[in-house]
């Protein structure tokens, strides 16, 4: 999660009186990963209102896969601007709306007949997915794992396994969800090895069938095929398919949470297809539609229409405006072969984090899959103590300095991942992971 950040800019600058401003009139409880104040962006470059511009290695924590403004994008939306902005789909439909249904029906993941519905942001799909599935089972409990992220909504604050800051303070969670371990093969349990991981994190949810939810209680499993916020851990070895020989064993619901890894992010256009494993229900938001608001779960036709008609929806899910942009992205992903720049970016960065990781004696770890990669800074690399987050986050504003745009995730927030957009050119590439190098030459434990 990101911390408040002290403004580095110059105190007479455009960008720091609007900063300013922000402090004075905007909540503190929205976090803030820089003090940037942005004007635009095109591809992978965005520029401040002073005129500065950086690499973007955030890509709008992962919605711009296409990049900033694709033109494809834009022309969508202003064609669309001209026809029909709003009318909510309770109301009447339209064929946009269907259109995105369609081709994520088409893409996803699951075998059978499949339907979808589309709503306004991660968070919200992730509720409407839990619905699904207790209103499928007429079970009401609910299993998710440890570093997950899964939103800022009161359930899926429930979800998520980090307390501080997401949960603190903020009273009591709702009910009857449950928390595994996650395999993060950095840093497993004492006394167990990374080879053996898997079986112990599987035979760890089944204790806990044993003791805190009877698996016939069980409405859904919840997982992330790799963990974004929790620092782009990637699951060891055959976990995600055991947890679906677990569903299909107990009669659970297993949702996929696709929402940052999709959209050719990892080198698939889903990453669990790396796992050649489907899903009951696949939730998608963020890349799909070009960094417009637009989410949404594509699922087994049984599960999807087993709750009351009216038990789900909302006045703006599936915009027109975002259904025309997310139909672009479909079109942009399959023609401008994104699902192969996720492999190509994905190799060149590896490539530098693996260096970084042989070179610093602060980078514990090089891992992730296709382009969402990350690197984990610890103290020393037995230890594995995290680095303080103070040095992170100087880590970070060096970076903003050198002309790049950089964040972190991680449980410890000591990790920095990479979520550019995938159309990001060679030579930005090259520039953003110089500047990152820069910045961590400079680093004195």
């Amino acid at each position: 999660m990101a911390t408040k950040t002290k403004p580095s800019l110059p105190k007479t600058s455009r960008g720091a009186a609007l900063w300013a401003e922000r402090s004075r009139i905007v909540s503190s409880g929205t976090a803030a990963y820089t003090d940037l104040v942005l004007e635009r962006g095109l591809g992978a470059k965005v520029w401040d209102v002073d005129g500065k511009e950086y690499i973007d290695f955030a890509g709008g924590i992962g919605a711009l896969n296409v990049g900033h403004c694709h033109p494809k994008v834009v022309a969508a939306l202003r064609e669309q601007a001209g026809k029909l902005l709003h009318t909510s789909f309770h109301v009447a439909a339209y064929e946009n709306y269907l259109g995105v249904c369609r081709e994520l029906i088409a893409v996803a993941p699951i075998p059978g007949e499949k339907k979808a519905i589309l709503f306004n942001s991660g968070s919200e799909a992730i509720e409407n997915a839990v619905k699904f599935a207790r209103g499928f089972t007429k079970r009401r409990t609910v299993i998710a794992f440890d570093n997950a992220f899964h939103g800022r909504t009161l359930l899926c604050l429930a979800l998520d396994g980090k307390h501080k800051p997401l949960r603190q303070g903020l009273g009591a969670m709702p009910p009857d969800v449950h928390h595994a371990r996650y395999p993060y093969s950095y840093r497993p349990p004492m006394g167990v090895s990374p080879a053996d991981l898997t079986a112990h994190c599987l035979e760890s949810l089944e204790n806990l069938f044993r003791v805190s939810a009877a698996a016939e209680d069980v409405a859904a499993i919840i997982v992330e095929p790799v963990q974004g916020e929790g620092g782009f851990i990637v699951p060891t070895a055959g976990f995600l398919k055991g947890l679906r020989s677990l569903c299909d064993k107990h009669g659970i619901v297993l949702i996929i949470d696709e929402v940052q890894t999709g959209f050719a992010r990892t080198g698939k256009l889903f990453a669990i297809e790396h796992d050649g494993i489907a899903p009951d229900l696949l939730v998608t938001a963020k890349s799909l539609c070009g960094g417009m608001p637009l989410s949404g779960v594509v699922g087994r036709k049984d599960i999807m229409d087993s709750v009351a008609t009216g038990a789900i929806g909302g006045t703006y899910g599936g915009n027109p405006m975002a259904c025309a942009a997310a139909l672009a992205v479909f079109d942009i992903v399959k023609n401008d072969g994104l699902v192969e720049k996720g492999k190509t970016v994905g190799e060149t960065v590896k490539k530098r984090f693996d260096a970084f990781a042989a070179k610093y004696p602060f980078v514990g770890e090089s891992r992730g899959l296709g382009a969402m990669r990350a690197i984990e800074l610890v103290t020393d690399k037995k230890s594995k103590t995290p680095l303080p987050a103070a040095k992170v986050k100087a880590i970070l504003h060096d970076c903003q300095d050198r002309g790049l745009i950089a964040i972190k995730a991680g449980v410890h927030d000591n990790v920095i991942r990479t979520l550019m957009p995938l159309v990001i050119k060679d030579d930005e590439l090259e520039r953003g992971l110089s500047a990152l190098e820069g910045a961590l030459d400079s680093v004195k434990l």
